[in-house]
Parts: C-alpha cells; sequence; structure tokens
C-alpha cells in the first residue's frame, strides 16, 4: 500500500498526481479485502473530508459496501455528508443504528434532516426513538416543511441576541455559549422579544465597533425575504442575487426559525441546473448507480411523448405524398430544412430556459426576449436560405427549387426563433416546467413548419 500523506492537515488530490489518486483506489481496494480498518481510518481522516467521499466513490458498489460495513462507526462524519445521495444513501444503510445515531449527534440540523431523508421511517423511528425527548423533537421538526422548501433545507442553529444588547454583550455571550452556536455564521440575527427578525448584524462590523454600541444602532435591514415554505430554488435566486454567504428564514409572520448558508445553496443550485439541463433531453435521472431499468423508466416516457409528435411530422409529410413521388429531390432535401430549422429552435429554447431560471424573462424583458430572438431567427434564416438555395442550385441546377428551399428556410427559420422562445414562456405561465416540457413542443413545431413550407411551396409551384 501506498505511504499515508504525513501531515496534519487534510491533504487534497490536487496535489497529488492522478497516478497517485489511482494507487489510492487500489489501496483502498486492498485494505477492504485485507480487513485492515486501521489504515482505513488513518487514510479517511487525513484527506480532506470531499477528496476521502471522492475516493470512496471509486470503489465498487460491493467494495464500496463492504469499507462502510468495516469501518462502521469509525467512518467521519464529514465524509458521509460529502458523498454524493446515492451513495450516503448506500452508507446509511449498511451503517448499523448505534452509528447513524452517532453521526445524527455531530451534525448541523440542515446535515441531520439529509441523513433521515435516507433512512426508512420504520427504522427512522427506531433511531429517534433511543434519543432523548427534546433531541428527538429538535431532529423532527425539519419534517414538518415540504420536500425541496427553505424550511427543509435550513438549520435550526443560528445566534440572535435582543436590540438593545451592546456589542461588549453580544461577544461575551458568543464566548459564553460557544457550544450551542452554529458551525459556522456570517451574521448576529436581531429580534424583539415575540422572536420577530428586526434586522442583522455581520461581524465584520460587529468585531470594528465598540463594546458598548447598541445592536439597533448598527444592524442592517435584512435583504433576502426567505420563508419556511419558499421553494428552495427561489431561495437559492435570493443567495445569487443578494451576494449572500448565509440569510435567516422567518415563518409567515416574521419570526425567526432558522438560517441558510451557502454551502447549502451551492448544491441546490448545482441540483436544479442539472435537472435542467437533463429535462432539456427528456431525462428525468443519471445517478452514477443508475441500473438499466431506471434509466429505461425514466427515459422511456419521453421518447414515447416523442414518438407521437414524430408521427405528427410524418402526418404532414404524408400530405404531399404525390408531390414527393414526382420531385425525388424534395425527398433529398427536406431534411436539410427541418435539422437546420430544429437546431435553430433548440438555441433559442436554451437560452430561454436558463432566462427563466434567471429570473431574466419577467415584464417587458420576456417581450425583449421574443422580439431579439424572433430577429436573430430572421437574421439567420436570410444568411442561411442564401446558402442553401447556392448549395441547391449547384446541385440540381434548377432555380425554382433553390428560390422555394430558400424561402422555406427563412420561414422556417422566424418560426423556430420565435417558438424557441415563445413555448417556454407559455409553458410557465400556465404552470408548467419549461424545461421539461419545452423540446417536445419546439421540435415538433418547427419540424412541421419546415415540412409544410418546403413540400407546399413544392406543391404549388413545381407540380
Amino acid at each position: 500500500m501506498s505511504d499515508l500523506p504525513q501531515t496534519n492537515q487534510p491533504e487534497s488530490f490536487e496535489d497529488n498526481s492522478r497516478e497517485a489518486h489511482m494507487d489510492y483506489v487500489q489501496d483502498v481496494r486492498e485494505a477492504v479485502w485485507d480487513r485492515d480498518t486501521r489504515w482505513l481510518s488513518r487514510l479517511l481522516g487525513r484527506l480532506h473530508p470531499a477528496d476521502a467521499a471522492d475516493l470512496l466513490e471509486q470503489l465498487s458498489s460491493d467494495d464500496f459496501s463492504a469499507c462502510v460495513d468495516l469501518l462502521g462507526g469509525q467512518l467521519p462524519t464529514n465524509v458521509i455528508i460529502e458523498l454524493r445521495d446515492e451513495y450516503r444513501e448506500e452508507a446509511v444503510e449498511v451503517l448499523p443504528d448505534e452509528a447513524v445515531a452517532a453521526v445524527l449527534g455531530e451534525l448541523d440540523s440542515d446535515d441531520v434532516t439529509t441523513i433521515l431523508e435516507d433512512l426508512e421511517d420504520a427504522r427512522r423511528e427506531r433511531i429517534l426513538e433511543e434519543l432523548a425527548p427534546e433531541d428527538r423533537a429538535s431532529l423532527e421538526q425539519g419534517f414538518a416543511y415540504e420536500e425541496e422548501t427553505a424550511g427543509r433545507l435550513m438549520q435550526r442553529e443560528y445566534f440572535a441576541a435582543p436590540e438593545f444588547w451592546t456589542v461588549g454583550h453580544t461577544i461575551d455571550h458568543a464566548r459564553d455559549n460557544a457550544d450551542d452556536l452554529p458551525a459556522e455564521f456570517f451574521e448576529v440575527y436581531v429580534i424583539d422579544p415575540a422572536h420577530r427578525l428586526k434586522g442583522e448584524v455581520p461581524l465584520a462590523t460587529l468585531l470594528r465597533s465598540a463594546r458598548d454600541v447598541n445592536l439597533s444602532d448598527i444592524m442592517q435591514e435584512v435583504q433576502s425575504g426567505i420563508t419556511v415554505d419558499m421553494d428552495q430554488e427561489d431561495a437559492a435566486y435570493q443567495f445569487q442575487k443578494y451576494s449572500l454567504a448565509s440569510a435567516p428564514v422567518t415563518d409567515d409572520v416574521g419570526r425567526l426559525l432558522g438560517m441558510l448558508t451557502v454551502d447549502d445553496v451551492v448544491d441546490v443550485i448545482q441540483e436544479e441546473n442539472t435537472e435542467d439541463l437533463l429535462a432539456l433531453s427528456g431525462v428525468n435521472a443519471a445517478d452514477g448507480s443508475d441500473t438499466v431499468l431506471d434509466s429505461v423508466k425514466s427515459r422511456a416516457p419521453w421518447l414515447a411523448v416523442n414518438l407521437f409528435t414524430a408521427f405528427i411530422a410524418s402526418g404532414i409529410i404524408s400530405l404531399f405524398e404525390g408531390t414527393l413521388d414526382q420531385i425525388v429531390q424534395l425527398a433529398i432535401l427536406m431534411p436539410v430544412v427541418a435539422a437546420l430549422g430544429g437546431n435553430a429552435g433548440s438555441q433559442g429554447l436554451a437560452v430561454a430556459v436558463r432566462a427563466i431560471a434567471e429570473r431574466e424573462m419577467e415584464g417587458d424583458a420576456g417581450r425583449r426576449a421574443i422580439l431579439r430572438e424572433t430577429l436573430t431567427g430572421l437574421a439567420n434564416g436570410v444568411i442561411f436560405a442564401f446558402g442553401v438555395a447556392v448549395i441547391a442550385f449547384a446541385w440540381f441546377q434548377d432555380p425554382q427549387l433553390s428560390l422555394i428551399i430558400a424561402v422555406a428556410m427563412f420561414a422556417t427559420f422566424i418560426w423556430a426563433g420565435f417558438s424557441g422562445i415563445v413555448v417556454p414562456l407559455t409553458l410557465k405561465r400556465v404552470g408548467a416546467d419549461p424545461a421539461v416540457a419545452s423540446s417536445v413542443f419546439v421540435l415538433t413545431l418547427t419540424d412541421i413548419m419546415a415540412f409544410f413550407s418546403f413540400l407546399g411551396l413544392a406543391t404549388v409551384f413545381l407540380v
């Protein structure tokens, strides 16, 4: 096995070559096979938790489970929480109840909720029953809120102080109650006697102020307005908009209940962006642990929808069967119009979905976007209509056919630009997810326009 890093600081794989990384993976496999618990514990303890989690994720499913089972309660808690969802769920399933309970006692409340979500209901109840009533009540609070809301994501540890406290009183209280403070926080939240949020004092401001200054004199207005029932994507947008490191979470009457931190919000942004990206291709999941059956189940429904829309486009073509029988060149050139139009529509759709996610399509911005994409389609239509006409004329020496495909290409590009922006905006307005449903409609609409305009013009002027 490779020698362990001789340092008291967590080692990062960024400092090592890829070959060294792969050596570690092989060493971990051998340590699992040899049941060398001591070496595994030392290695995982010396690596940065994110790198240790990445190392474990390189193992096969059987080796990963064997490693977790071998380490048991010695598997570092901060490594467990860094594992990707599917690996963390498997680790929690393998760990004994007492090890899971020990993990819960070392985590912030938001991470505790993450772990509890991985447990089956019966096992969760069994583990919670072993805890003191006050600890159990605290842990169960996270499940009072809907999934993918700020309430489910927030941590319930925060530092709050009444507005009449001085800077000196606040600092002394923090020092005397250090064990009750969250592991990381960036503001002191100022509250009134009813625990309603009044403002916040950044730690930088607190440390620069004299001890006898009241918090009410230096507190700032809270820029965000995150409530427990707010969708986590909307909460993440506020972090992005206001460049926040953390934000308080309140109930509907303004009482402070918890806080969100940027590390959790970054995960949400990544998850939401990944979901949108996959949804544009009609894919719902792409976990590394997915089986073939899982992949088929997630993708087949959208392929079925595409099959239906493909027959709609085929139905348009069938209307001009006689024209195609008489002019074979149309069948050769027809895919060109459809392919370019589809790509143009997909480009506009990608821009639109991203802009909707970034809240850049509200009000007049949406109307400007429709005009911009339509004019973009018009400009590209002119360019590519001329190009395809030249190629078609060079190929078939038929000026009428070249003119018809040019006009069809021009019309298809304008329609593609328009539908690529209007379809997702319309779906958003009616409450559907633009990322999931837009591509099917946009591609079908551009295909219909491409086939109908090209074959229709050919039927009128060439037959």
